[in-house]
């Protein structure tokens, strides 16, 4: 069952208690400023606009594409970052990563992960041979059809 506005606030605002002494005035304001905060980011996600969360501003990612990032990848769901979308996440939203592709219009060969971790893993199959293995491989699997 999902939390309502209240129940997040609440616990977002306990947690800070718990980490700091605040007076009543803090809680109230903190209570108050996450509340509108919470509130805001419903009503854009209602309206389907896509928001990414950079050191806690809300920001408007136009293109899924520029979600993915030399160092990260932002989930256009919850606007969290990355290194890779897991498949883990992704069930969170109730998506797996071909659905996920589909919905933001994102190719079926894109990866789901940061620049610098496709390139390295590109990098590191190129040095274990795979392209020529695959070469080699689908060259024996044309000459038995």
């Amino acid at each position: 069952m999902a939390k309502t506005l209240v129940e997040m606030t609440q616990e977002i605002v306990q947690s800070q208690i718990s980490s700091k002494p605040m007076t009543l005035e803090e809680i109230k304001a903190a209570f108050n400023d996450v509340f509108q905060s919470l509130k805001r980011l419903q009503e854009s996600e209602m309206s389907g606009m896509e928001t990414e969360t950079t050191e806690g501003n809300a920001i408007q990612i136009s293109d899924p594409k520029k979600s993915i990032l030399r160092n990260k990848i932002i989930c256009m769901e919850c606007g969290q970052e990355f290194k890779m979308l897991s498949p883990k996440h992704l069930a969170s939203h109730g998506l797996d990563s071909k659905s996920y592709r589909k919905k933001y219009g994102l190719s079926a060969r894109q990866p789901l992960c940061s620049k610098s971790l496709s390139e390295r893993r590109s990098a590191s199959g190129k040095d274990r041979g795979l392209p020529e293995n695959l070469r080699k491989y689908l060259d024996s699997r044309s000459k038995k059809s």
